[in-house]
Formats: C-alpha cells, sequence, structure tokens
C-alpha cells in the first residue's frame, strides 16, 4: 500500500472514530440523568415503620419549583439537635428504616427526605432538582420546626453525600457527616466509564471536593475500606480538602454497610461529632 492509500486508510479510520465518539458524547448528553440516577418507585421497599418500632411523621414539602417532595421525620422531644440525612441513589425511605432504627440510637431527631422522583416525590431526579429538595428540606426544619441552624447536622450517603455537602456549603450547620461518597460526578464518570474526555461530556457536577473546603462547619468523613462503588481515595481527598475541625473514620465494610460492620468505634464517632460539635 503506497503512502497516500495508508495516509486515506487513516485518515477514514480517524473519521469513523470520531463519528462514534460523537454519537456517545450525544447519547451520554440525553440519557445522563437516567445513567445517574436509579429512582425505586413506591410500593417498591416499602414496610410499616412500626416493624421496626418507629412512630415517624409523615410529611410532604415543596420545593421552590413546585414540586412536591415526600418526607419521614422521626421526632425525639428530648433533643434540640436533628439528622438532616440524604440517602443513596436506588433507595428511598422506604427503605432506610433499619438504618434509620440504628441512628435514633443516637439520640436525635431525624428526617429524611425522597428526592424527586423517588418513593412517592413527584418530578423526576436532576442535579438542580435534588439540590432544590435539600433546600426545601433545610428550609422545612428552620421555618416550621424551629431548629437553629447549628443545631442541624446533614447527612449524606453516596449520592446524597453530593446533596449534602451542596446544603452545607450553602447554609450554616452543626456539622456535615460524608459517608462512601464521591469527590466529583466528573471524576466518577472517569471511573466507571474508562472512556477518555468522557468525564468532560457530563452536564452533572456535584462538586463535593471543590465546595467541601468551603463549608464553615466541622466535617465527619466516613468510608468502607472494601467499597467496590465509590474508591477509598476519593473519600481520603475529600477529607483532604475540608477544613479543620476534621474527622476521618475508615471502617470495615463496603458502599452500604459501614453502620452495621463499624461496630461500637462507628457509633462511638458518631456520638462524639454530634455532642462535641
Amino acid at each position: 500500500m503506497d503512502a497516500a492509500r495508508i495516509k486515506k486508510f487513516i485518515v477514514n479510520r480517524l473519521l469513523i472514530l470520531g463519528v462514534a465518539l460523537g454519537a456517545v458524547a450525544i447519547l451520554a448528553r440525553v440519557f445522563e440523568n437516567r445513567f445517574i440516577y436509579f429512582p425505586p418507585r413506591y410500593p417498591e421497599g416499602w414496610v410499616s415503620p412500626s416493624v421496626y418500632a418507629l412512630s415517624v411523621e409523615d410529611v410532604w414539602l415543596t420545593a421552590d419549583d413546585g414540586v412536591r417532595i415526600n418526607a419521614w421525620f422521626l421526632p425525639n422531644n428530648a433533643s434540640p439537635k436533628v439528622l438532616l440525612w440524604f440517602h443513596g441513589n436506588a433507595e428511598n425511605i422506604g427503605m432506610g428504616l433499619e438504618q434509620m432504627k440504628a441512628l435514633s440510637h443516637l439520640g436525635i431527631n431525624i428526617f429524611e427526605i425522597d428526592y424527586r422522583g423517588y418513593g412517592k416525590s413527584e418530578g423526576s431526579p436532576n442535579e438542580a432538582g435534588v439540590y432544590r429538595d435539600g433546600e426545601a428540606a433545610y428550609r422545612y426544619l428552620v421555618e416550621s420546626r424551629h431548629f437553629e441552624p447549628r443545631s442541624i447536622f446533614i447527612y449524606g450517603h453516596s449520592l446524597g453525600g453530593g446533596v449534602a455537602t451542596e446544603i452545607a456549603f450553602r447554609h450554616q450547620c452543626g456539622g456535615l457527616i460524608v459517608e462512601s461518597s464521591f469527590t466529583s460526578m466528573r471524576e466518577m464518570a472517569r471511573h466507571v466509564m474508562k472512556i477518555p474526555f468522557m468525564e468532560y461530556i457530563t452536564k452533572s457536577r456535584f462538586d463535593s471536593i471543590g465546595k467541601i473546603g468551603q463549608v464553615h462547619a466541622p466535617v465527619m468523613i466516613i468510608h468502607g475500606r472494601e467499597d467496590k462503588l465509590i474508591p477509598f481515595s476519593m473519600a481520603e481527598r475529600l477529607y483532604a480538602a475540608a477544613r479543620e475541625p476534621k474527622t476521618f473514620l475508615a471502617t470495615q465494610g463496603g458502599h452500604d454497610d459501614p453502620y452495621i460492620l463499624g461496630g461500637k468505634g462507628y457509633w462511638d464517632h458518631w456520638k462524639k461529632f454530634i455532642n462535641g460539635s
């Protein structure tokens, strides 16, 4: 094959590659939210809170764009503090009752929401939307329940870590707890998809690594050493970026079970963080 044919062959292959990558990029943009969010709808995962001896109050919030959000409030009248809980992806509040029971031993109020499109909540999830849901939850605790901002501890697991960091970045709080979460959606895209430059295609940012250093409250980062979904190194980088005072808790277990496998040390860290902040 002469030089001209070789050049033509290479150019054709590069064009084909370019078209293929362009098509992937367009599809990634169009279907991005379907790749990111896996919202289980009611009645999936739903059991009565009474099964876990929990007396929760069913709450409906309205985000600033009019979307109605469902939530559960577990009261503890002896405590002036509240845990604002943002759960992970592929979960809804009905699936979190076992963990809520465990968290109730902290002796504070607990407020967990379902993002838009999850559980009974209206709408469809996207980054701006779940932030609006988080805003509605924070506003409800301050304006309707009359909690002092310094008494609100914001907790996010996995995807919820991105929402929790955003709300703590925007508002005063008693502390931020980020468990099994990522540095940013772009870095997660690079980690999961293994396609060069794909991280620059995604619209969603969830830039926790860029915001956590501007949170003016104590921070606790928790991550399981055996987490196969989100690299342990991302937790280390979030911790490094956070301001003092801060705490890092490396636990046994994977992505969803640090609270189960972390043992007494896990709960001791929680109690010290909440009571000492």
